[in-house]
This record gives structure tokens, sequence and C-alpha cells, in this order.
């Protein structure tokens, strides 16, 4: 059984009071924010320069900072907030703190609504000036930027307008994450021997990795008919969120949903649908894996409870969290000593990782944290190889952001979420290929294989999946089609026949599993992780093969946060997304490791 939050080590525990040393001193910081405010008007000293900006490069320069300044000190809090939130998003004290925060926080982007339309309204002659006035020197980079949505801009009143519904519109994301990870209970399954075994978020992928098929079978069946009794209900949230991209497009004049989601962050649309073509083109390579699989497992169908087990039955290994740390500094040193000794103490020092589930914690995994701390790791460990690996993804998000926080200034240390699965991948790949070569035998040199293959189709191919699944319902919907839980079942059936072909037996349980994935509430943000696990291949294989030329670029990029647009950040770094190139190269590199498992695995 999970334990309970007090029954977790300290030293598995990360160290949210380095932040704030108790839920107290929070609340002072809270306070002391909101001190003398009234709650209509939270900022005065900011909405006094509303229409006041065409008075001269100094005057923008002056507001921008102050903007910026009580934005730190809101994302400190919120950090802290939510942090303490997902340790058990259950307690009352922890989730009132996150919910007043949350508020605040809104307050702040309704009070601030007006900026980028009066920004945006000045005379060509004036903004252009500003462009290259040396007052506005640290934030040309912010200007040029919110000029792209110079198109998508409302005037001041109807973007203070839209800012107020923000919350209420945030309703199916947040209802979701309290059903999933609070309410939600899976019970118990029966493996082959009838032991009965508990279900969690944490142990069923545990549980699918397992080689007791019957424990596999009856854990992936239980957890996903648990979910088809809400069907409508979680279908239903899922609209909702598509409902709001689609106001949210419309009322901003965007083309669709997918260009509200992406102009912003100055990614070109056909980005997007070069991976999806890229990746349909070549399904091909993955049916080939898919039937591999049916035939080493020896199985008359294969079903989803068979995609994850690994195909080296008779090899198993487990890892402490004190192994897994020790693997992924080791497998981190082409990155450099320094690289190496931040890692290290953020580890065993500074506590950054919370590592081991308990009731009611937040499931998955993630790399957080804000300018005025450390990054913060949440992982549900359970000692696998995968677990293994996930700890070196977040480890390459944190120290993405430690590097950027300690070069960049406070508004352009947040990294373009479009790059941000890169560093998290490129530590993955360096992982993998420190354990290959120190592989001890054929059949580890197999299950390592395996295991990459693995990753691969989880990251590449089935987040292209999700993401062809959320155009399609967003498509659907703007062309005025109802969302409901049979249309979306529908509609994932079909992409899971063409993505994993004729040789995987689709459950009809398995038509429900997008009722689970919390990224359908993140807004197209999905095919990230197929973009970045593509990009961080090719920087992988530039490092390798150009050594230290390779690894100051690569830092360059890991250090300039978003002080540049994100496809000229990995540009910079050697990798150009423009071009479907690096994902057709992993897509072959796939093939081809494909080639070597089946030739490892023969002989």
């Amino acid at each position: 059984m999970a334990k309970k939050r007090d029954e977790i080590d300290k030293q598995d525990r990360w160290n949210v009071e380095n932040i704030f040393p108790t839920l107290k001193a929070w609340e002072q910081g809270f306070q002391a924010l909101i001190k003398g405010k009234s709650e209509t008007k939270r900022w005065p000293e900011l909405a006094k320069y509303q229409g006041k900006f065409n008075e001269g490069a100094e005057t923008l320069s002056e507001f921008l900072k102050k903007m910026f300044y009580i934005e730190r000190d809101l994302i400190k809090l919120y950090t802290y907030a939510h942090l303490r939130h997902d340790e058990d998003v259950a307690n009352e004290p922890h989730k009132e703190m996150y919910d007043r925060i949350s508020l605040l926080y809104y307050d702040f982007q309704n009070e601030t609504s007006w900026v980028q339309s009066d920004i945006l309204q000045l005379p060509d002659k004036i903004f252009e000036r500003y462009l290259s006035d040396s007052a506005l020197k640290e934030h040309h980079i912010f200007l040029e930027k919110i000029s792209l949505e110079r198109p998508y801009t409302l005037t001041a009143d109807k973007e203070y307008l839209i800012s107020l519904a923000g919350k209420a519109l945030e309703t199916p994301e947040k209802v979701f994450s309290i059903f999933n990870n609070a309410d939600l209970k899976f019970g118990t399954v029966e493996d082959k021997k009838g032991e009965q075994r508990e279900l969690t978020h944490g142990s069923y992928g545990l549980f699918l990795q397992a080689k007791d098929r019957t424990l596999r079978k009856n854990a992936a069946l239980k957890l996903h008919q648990r979910y088809g009794e809400f069907e409508n209900t979680v279908s239903e949230l899922i609209n909702g969120q598509v409902q709001r991209h689609i106001f949210h497009a419309k009322a901003h004049n965007y083309p669709s949903s997918l260009h509200a989601a992406l102009t912003p962050h100055q990614i070109p649309i056909e980005v997007y649908h070069t991976l999806i073509d890229t990746v349909h083109k070549n399904l091909p390579v993955l049916h080939r894996y898919v039937s591999l699989r049916k035939k080493l497992l020896g199985v008359d169908q294969l079903h989803f409870h068979d995609l994850y087990v690994s195909l080296v039955p008779d090899f198993e290994k487990h890892y402490s969290f004190a192994e897994a740390e020790k693997m992924v500094l080791q497998a981190v040193q082409p990155l450099g000593e320094e690289y190496q000794q931040i890692l290290k103490k953020g580890f065993e020092e500074e506590r950054w990782v919370d590592r081991f589930e308990n009731a009611q914690k937040r499931s998955g995994a993630y790399s957080s944290g804000c300018y005025d701390s450390s990054p913060y790791i949440l992982m549900n460990f359970q000692g696998t190889l995968r677990d293994v690996m996930v700890l070196a993804h977040e480890a390459g998000h944190s120290m993405h952001s430690y590097y950027t926080n300690k070069a960049q200034p406070f508004h352009t240390s947040h990294y373009p979420i479009f790059v941000a699965e890169v560093a998290s991948t490129f530590n993955e790949e360096l992982l993998f290929r420190l354990l290959l070569e120190r592989a001890e035998s054929k059949k580890e040199r197999c299950y390592l294989l395996n295991q990459k293959l693995d990753d691969i189709r989880a990251t590449l191919f089935r987040q292209t999946q999700f993401a062809e699944f959320e155009l399609s319902l967003h498509t659907l919907a703007e062309k005025g089609v109802p969302l409901t839980a049979s249309s979306m079942k529908t509609a994932y059936r079909k992409l899971n026949q063409e993505y994993y072909g004729a040789d995987l037996y689709i459950d009809p349980e398995i038509d429900v599993e997008f009722l689970r994935i919390p990224h359908f509430y993140y807004n197209f943000y999905v095919y990230q992780y197929a973009t970045g696990i593509s990009a961080a291949y090719a920087l992988v294989e530039r490092l390798m093969k150009e050594g230290e030329s390779a690894r100051k670029e690569y830092f360059q990029f890991l250090s300039s946060g978003s002080a540049r647009y994100p496809v000229d950040l990995l540009e910079m770094a050697g990798v150009d997304m423009r071009d479907k190139s690096p994902i057709q190269t992993l897509i072959s590199r796939f093939d081809a490791l494909i080639t070597e498992f089946e030739s490892e695995f023969s002989t």
C-alpha cells in the first residue's frame, strides 16, 4: 500500500523549505504582496501607466521592470504552493494555499491584460524606434515577439474581458486533475498466483512491464474499465478544454486553435504538420517492430498490455535510487565536470528530487521550480530501468533551468516550450549509450536495445499519435461536429489501428485510453516530445562527433532561455527543426535498432 506523506523519509522528499521554510513564511510573503491593495485593483501602480507608453522609451522600460518584479514574486509563491499541493492533492491547507495564489496570479493577469494591446497600438514609427532604443535594450526580444501577435491582439477592454474568463475556463483541467489524482481509485488486481495487488497510477506502469501476463492484462483492463465507467463525464471535460481553445482562437481571430497555440510561441504551423506527415509515411517501420514483438513473445494475439514488457524474458534488473543517481551522473560526463558536480549536489545535498510514491501524490514525473529556487523533480520511482531513464530525463530539464536562470535576467529566463524536451531527452540518450557500452552480456545488450526501441516508440510514435488525435478533436469541433464519448473513442481506435497495424489486437477497453492522458489539457503540447527527441538525438550525435565545439554551442543553448526564437535556439545548437530530416533520421535509427536487436537476439 502507498505510504502516507509523513511516512516518507526526509532525504527522499524535495527540499521545498529552500523556497519558504514554513507555511507561515509563505503566508507572510503572500500578505506582503497584497498589503494595502484592494481586491478590485491589486496593482494600481501598474494601472497608472495605461495609455502612457507613447510618452517615451523610459516610461515603457520603467513599467516593464515593475511588472516583471511583481510577477517574479508571484511565481515564487506559486511554485511553493503547487509543489506542496502535488505532494498530496487532497491536503486541504495545501490545496487552499494553491487556490489562493492561483487566484492572485489570475488577478495579476487580468490587471495586466491591457499591456500587450497598449504596446501594439503604438504608432509604427514609435514602436520601431523603441526596438532600437537603448533604454529598452534588455526588452527588445520581448517587444519583437509580441509584435508578431499584432494581428491577433484585441483592444485593451476586450483583452481584459477575456482575461476575466480565464479562471472559469480552466475548470475542465482542474476537475480532471482532482478526479484523476485524488478521487479515482482502481482497487486491486489479481496476478497469476491469485494474489491481489494494489493498482495505482504508479504501480500500473510497473505492472505493464511485469513478466506475469495475467497481471499485465488484469491491470490494463481494470484501469481502463474504471475510466470507462466515467467516459461521458471525462469526455465532456476534454470537450470543455477543446471549446476553451476554440473560444480563445476565435476571440483573437486566429485561423485555428492550432495557430492560436503555436503562433505565440513563434513555432511555424508547418512544424506540427511535418511531424505527423513524416511519421505517417514511416508507420511500416513501427508495424515491423510490433510484428517482431508479437513473434518474440510467442502469442497468438498481441495486446496493448504486451507492448511494455521486455522481450528478453529471463533478464531483469532493478535499481535503487542511489544507483540511479550514480548512473545518471556518470552518463552526463561528456557535458563536463561542472555539469556533473552541479547535478550531484542537487541530488545529494540540495534534495532536488521527491523520489517515491505516497498516497494521493500527483502521478507521473516532472521538473519544476522558479527563478528564485532550485530546480525540483517529482517522481514516483519504482526501481525499473524506465524509472532511471525518467530521472535522467527530468534532470535534463532541471539543469536546463539551472543554466538559463544563472545566465539570463528573469524576463528571458523561461525557455520556450518548444525546446523544453530537448535537454531532457538529450540526457536519456547519453544514459542509454553509457549503459549499452557497459553491458556485461549479450542478454543485457538485447535488454537495453529493447528498452531504447520502446522509448522511441513511446516518445516519437506514441506522442505523434496523441498529437494527431488532439488535432483531429479540434478540427472536428471547429467544423461544428459534436465531441461525444462515442466519436472520440471511434477516432482513437482508428488511430491505434493505423499506428500499430494488423498485428496488434486492440481491446475495446483501450478505446478509452485517451481519457486518462493529462496532456490533452495542455493545449497542443505533446508534439514537442516527438520533435524534442528528434532534436536531442541529432545534438548528441554532434557532441560525440565534434566534441568541444559542439559542447560549447550546446551550453549556449542551455543558457539562452527565451532570449531568441525557439527554432533559432536549436539552430544555434546545431539542428534545424524547420526541416523533416531530424525526424526522419531518428526513424531511420529506430529501424536500424530493430535490425541490430534482431541480430543480437538470434545469435
